[in-house]
């Protein structure tokens, strides 16, 4: 494979030709738009005059990838490319138009690949005179950064073709990944349902654009937020995306959210068109923009900002587990009094035996010093019993994740706290207003979801109920502030922003292994190398834990009723059988035990 030719050259087809150069491949870029022609030319000077300037190459090789890329009008210049690769819009008329040329130019031995991630390869090859030859090669965008190509086989293609394609993508420095043919394959099927529900939770105005986009970087460590994505991959792109999955599916989780429609029949297709769910800076520029919908800096979605706020000297944190811990921790590097009440002086004492050591770790590595060790290690005193919140200012509960567990612990704080105390939930999956109403002062009571380990993740999910008092939440933002979190607003629902966008792709994630799509390993590399994702679902899974996850999940399908949400019955067996991930050495892998 010696000679490809790369036919559409937007984008996408302008990066995958500069991989394919800077391989060391004599690369034909054909468009029917002499000016795509022109920019895809002027786009590969660009980026190799910035590889040379940042030294990754020299001048010479310059030259010689520039001279090995050539462009035409002229579809015909494919006759002697040993691989074609298709990157035309995704529309099935067009892609199958430029294939039916395709059968009567090239070679009989040579591969013809589509780089669509959404229609299916199956049919244009059926359609094909040549359907052993055909196949999927699908490149991620920015192509020359992005390590994932997911080679797409239908039941028509040849094994050597696959076996041919697989070896180029090697030898371009990529990650293959060999997957059936089904739309979006591994990582768009994964991520446009993620996209979609984010994008149907922006439209029902249960948090802003902002508080979407920041949970999900800051509570899963994604380099993007959901709605930041959509704009960069397109609109209209997603929305094509999402109807061939549901058609594909009939899953609700896939039919696409209105808002997508709405915005891109305004033509408010994303970055490319300056305007999308952000506005840009101009065309195709990454720099957002204030505008109409823009919250005020130091202001919630709910209308919060400027909203007087009750003085927090002393917190009371309840339970003595790793959350209670880290949550203490935070509070007391913070300068707050801390008062960590467990159900005995000795777990209590256990409890701030490890935050002594997390803080000496903190002054390990250089995050601490010596004498802010002491200070935070002497401002939290230990109780064996609730009634030491007498005092307190904020009341925060991190015991377990139970409701009447903590129905009966909120009508103890209820009586225990002093009048305008605010008290606060962790919770993850339950109901805010259930806590509430255990007391007499539901107008005090506020979720404050932070996230594991507390000490290191930034987010925090600000839940108010409708019962909850503005100065109450005014109070937990400015806490938050104060301890150097992030906070986001949401409404008392199940999974709040994170767990509710979260869970769902985990739990189609089961659903590929279950339906033997996929291997647990590549739809891993698919998410990490192709998404960005820090960890791949079943990494995750592991490391949450299968129990947990499975709990959450039935909550999210027990308050949305939506079939798409029910728990993937292999889930449910691991549970079964006890395994729950890493902390029982087995889960989805397995692990030794220490």
């Amino acid at each position: 494979m010696r000679t490809v030719a790369v036919v559409g050259l937007g984008t996408m087809g302008t990066g995958i030709a500069e991989v394919l150069a800077r391989a060391g491949r004599r690369v034909i870029g054909i468009d029917v738009s002499g000016a795509a022609a022109a920019h895809a030319v002027r786009a590969l000077e660009a980026a190799t005059a910035r590889a040379v300037r940042r030294e990754r190459i020299d001048e010479e090789e310059r030259r010689a990838v520039l001279a090995r890329f050539r462009t035409t009008c002229e579809l015909s210049a494919a006759a002697d490319a040993d691989l074609v690769v298709e990157v035309v819009p995704e529309d099935y008329a067009l892609k199958h138009e430029v294939f039916t040329a395709l059968d009567a130019l090239v070679r009989p031995d040579a591969i013809l690949a589509t780089g669509t991630n959404a229609l299916s390869v199956t049919r244009l090859a059926a359609d094909s005179a040549r359907p052993e030859r055909v196949l999927g090669l699908h490149f991620f965008n920015p192509a020359p950064a992005m390590k994932l190509v997911e080679v797409v086989s239908s039941v028509l293609t040849a094994p050597a073709a696959v076996a041919a394609v697989t070896e180029l993508a090697r030898e371009l420095g990529k990650e293959p990944v060999a997957v059936g043919d089904r739309p979006g394959f591994v990582a768009d099927g994964l991520l446009f349902g993620y996209l979609n529900q984010a994008a149907a939770m922006y439209e029902s105005r249960y948090a802003t654009r902002e508080d979407i986009d920041a949970a999900m970087r800051l509570g899963c460590g994604l380099p993007m937020g959901p709605l930041a994505l959509l704009d960069l991959i397109g609109v209209d792109t997603a929305r094509t995306v999402l109807e061939a999955m549901y058609a594909a599916s009939h899953d609700r989780l896939h039919a696409p959210a209105p808002v997508l429609g709405q915005l891109a029949a305004a033509g408010l297709t994303g970055r490319k068109a300056g305007r999308g769910f952000y506005t840009y800076e101009s065309q195709d520029s990454p720099v957002v923009v204030p505008d109409e919908r823009t919250t005020p800096a130091g202001a919630s979605g709910n209308g919060a900002g400027g909203t007087a706020v009750r003085e927090v000297r002393a917190v009371g944190v309840a339970g003595s587990g790793t959350m209670a811990s880290g949550i203490a921790e935070v509070f007391a590097k913070a300068g707050y009094a801390v008062v960590l009440a467990a159900r005995s002086p000795e777990k209590a004492l256990a409890a701030k035996e490890r935050i002594a050591k997390s803080l000496a770790r903190s002054v390990d590595k250089g995050r601490l010093t010596p004498a802010e060790r002491e200070a935070a290690l002497a401002a939290i005193t230990p109780a064996g019993s609730l009634d030491a919140f007498a005092e307190v200012d904020l009341a925060v509960e991190a015991v377990a994740e139970e409701l009447t567990v903590k129905q009966q612990l909120f009508a103890t704080l209820d009586k225990v706290c002093k009048p305008g105390a605010v008290l606060a939930t962790t919770t993850s999956s339950l109901p805010v207003i259930a806590c509430a109403r255990a007391t007499s002062r539901p107008q005090d009571v506020v979720g404050m979801h932070f996230f594991n380990p507390a000490p290191a993740m930034k987010l925090v999910e600000v839940v108010r109920t409708v019962l909850t008092a503005d100065d109450v939440h005014a109070t937990v933002r400015a806490v938050c502030a104060r301890v150097r979190k992030h906070p986001v607003d949401c409404g008392d629902r199940a999974g709040f922003i994170v767990n509710a966008l979260l869970f769902p792709y985990l739990n189609n994630a089961v659903k590929m292994v279950q339906e033997h799509y996929a291997s647990l390993d590549d739809i891993d590399a698919a998410m990490k190398l192709g998404g960005g994702y820090p960890m791949g679902p079943f990494e995750l899974l592991d490391v949450v834990g299968l129990d947990v996850s499975l709990a959450i999940e039935r909550v999210l399908h027990r308050e949305f009723r939506d079939p798409g949400l029910a728990p993937a019955p292999l889930l449910e067996h691991l549970v079964a059988a006890g395994c729950l991930g890493r902390k029982t050495g087995r889960g989805f892998r397995e692990y030794a035990r220490r």
